[in-house]
């Protein structure tokens, strides 16, 4: 890290943003306890109309953690989590860490080999998931073949409000399992059928809490090792950064997943730490979220640019009917955020929209627009308290570039990883010259703003989640048709980008778009399979005959976006 008197972006934040600052630093479980105990009769969840106080959520997450610790859980052991957003998912990862474990968040949406993939990478002895048939079905066959020695099965019915479970154990019954006993198949409530007096493990910061799957260089999916230390680090810049926030008094809607690192950090740790309500809500529908905003009158509403982008088609947003106006800040994330959507947004809502920066490396918040202060529509914004970003030559990795200059983006600061699980190639690789290296590339201005011009990596961002171009041609290379394929991102005006691929076939074999689409159904989720597929006679070579992506991105950009 290079060596300043003052940095530029120092001058730039507002007076009540202060980057340097001391950070505090702590076990996660010190935070949870603390918070139960401050914030007891407050509300801490609100799941359609189900609620939860602080108090009641801190004797679940007891009762959790003894249960896990009566399956074996101690400091170290891994505990993967398949869940969308509701009450269990939180119970599950501060159990996880009251308990000393490793939370390993997992994409419920994940195809089997997806899923069998990172399980065998994480190596966890304990998998959580929901009752229903896509979801417990593929996590019961995992028993055999990885790690795992139980599964935790949540009654999604008895995680909704009293009548909805009611109404979803009626109308949904063809989507839920039937779940025969068994030895290494616990139920929820007999996990939580205990005293709730937990042994308390030796927990320092400086241990992993969370392994977050993220991509490489490669485009392979691997784990980054975030302590508690850097979790812990990055709540408190997050509420720096938001200085408006008062403790005890704040409400986060949640739609995004909390599996994500976006919604772990931003939503469920900065709520746990301020006393907020967190008003969950299972998956993205824009009906249900505006009524809901309407029911609960929000103050954050933390989302990614095609949430954004949907508030803003939608016609009663429009045309005034829902009124947003108790959100004091929207944060963007995941992605970049158009200016136009921007502006857009905050017209027709009159919320201020501001843009912010980080990767599942960083915890991941690493720069954001004040949202106190001077919001630069294209920038990233500044970077948060005793962060320090840097950009780089890229052929030589060392060398830092002057001010204004583009290469790439780097990050030093106390929420960095600690580096990627079982790959010390990829960690010494990324932190090259002792700075965590994106493989983005961008410039500083003169005032200290952070501007992204494009990524190194070949890594999709479609609607904040990342999509590996190279895990979806080799589910397409299954296809004993298929004799070449390319898979690019293309530009898309709701998710910002999505998979397009590219196929050559065997010769005098046949297949059609309908035939791949079927194919792939259970080799790729639903957002990874590629709707865009275009059969070529030739795709394009290097000089060496090596597949090249180049020419084919040359000639998306051309055409117009649909």
């Amino acid at each position: 890290m290079s060596d300043y008197n003052e940095w530029p972006w120092e001058r730039s934040l507002p007076k009540d943003v202060t980057w340097k600052t001391s950070i505090e630093t702590y076990t996660l479980p010190k935070l949870f306890e603390k918070s139960i105990s401050e914030w007891a009769k407050n509300p801490a969840i609100d799941f359609l109309g189900r609620s939860l106080t602080y108090e009641e959520l801190g004797l679940m997450v007891k009762q959790a953690t003894k249960g896990l610790q009566s399956l074996g859980v101690k400091k170290g052991s891994r505990v993967a989590i398949m869940l969308p957003n509701c009450p269990a998912y939180v119970v599950l990862y501060w159990a996880t860490l009251c308990a000393g474990g490793i939370v390993v968040n997992i994409n419920p949406l994940y195809a089997y080999d997806e899923l069998e993939a990172q399980l065998q990478d994480s190596e966890p002895e304990i998998l959580a998931t929901l009752d229903l048939k896509d979801l417990f079905y593929k996590a019961e066959k995992m028993i055999e073949i990885t790690s795992l020695k139980y599964l935790i099965t949540i009654k999604f019915s008895e995680e909704l409000p009293n009548f909805k479970g009611l109404l979803f154990r009626l109308f949904k019954r063809k989507a839920i399992t039937n779940i025969k006993k068994s030895s290494n198949i616990i139920s929820w409530n007999t996990l939580l059928d205990n005293d709730s007096f937990y042994s308390t493990p030796d927990i320092k910061d400086t241990d992993v809490a969370v392994l977050q799957y993220t991509g490489g260089t490669t485009g392979l999916p691997k784990a980054a090792m975030l302590t508690h230390a850097n979790l812990s680090a990055n709540i408190e810049q997050g509420t720096l950064f938001f200085p408006q926030t008062i403790p005890g008094k704040e409400i986060v809607l949640c739609v995004l997943p909390l599996f994500h690192v976006f919604a772990m950090t931003v939503v469920m740790n900065f709520s746990i730490r301020n006393g907020a309500e967190m008003v969950l809500l299972p998956r993205f529908d824009i009906n249900e979220m505006l009524k809901t905003i309407i029911r609960k009158q929000p103050t954050f509403f933390p989302a990614v640019p095609t949430i954004y982008i949907a508030v803003n088609n939608h016609p009663d947003v429009k045309t005034g009917k829902y009124n947003l106006s108790s959100i004091k800040a929207c944060l963007s994330g995941g992605d970049s955020l158009p200016i136009e959507v921007k502006e857009n947004f905050e017209s027709l809502t009159g919320c201020s929209l501001v843009e912010g920066y980080g990767l599942s490396e960083t915890s991941p918040i690493a720069a954001c627009n004040p949202s106190t202060g001077q919001s630069r529509s294209g920038s990233l914004g500044l970077p948060a308290p005793m962060t320090v970003f840097e950009i780089t030559d890229i052929e030589d990795r060392k060398k830092v570039l002057p001010q204004g200059e583009t290469g790439e983006i780097c990050i030093s600061g106390p929420q960095i990883m600690k580096g990627y699980w079982k790959n010390n190639s990829e960690t010494a690789f990324a932190f090259e010259g002792d700075r965590f290296h994106t493989g983005d590339i961008g410039y500083i201005d003169k005032d200290g703003y952070i501007y992204l011009i494009d990524r190194l990596k070949e890594v999709i961002i479609s609607s904040g989640y990342n999509i590996y171009p190279r895990y979806i041609e080799e589910a397409i290379y299954k296809h004993p048709a298929v004799e070449e394929v390319i898979v690019i991102g293309v530009e898309d005006t709701y998710r910002q980008q999505k998979p397009k691929a590219f196929i050559k076939l065997v010769k005098n074999m046949h297949l059609t778009r309908e035939l791949l689409l079927d194919f792939l159904s259970d080799k790729l989720s639903p957002i990874e399979i590629p709707k865009d597929i275009e059969f070529r006679d030739e795709l394009p070579k290097t000089a060496v005959g090596k597949l090249s992506k180049k020419g084919l991105i040359a000639e998306e950009r051309t055409r117009p976006t649909i």
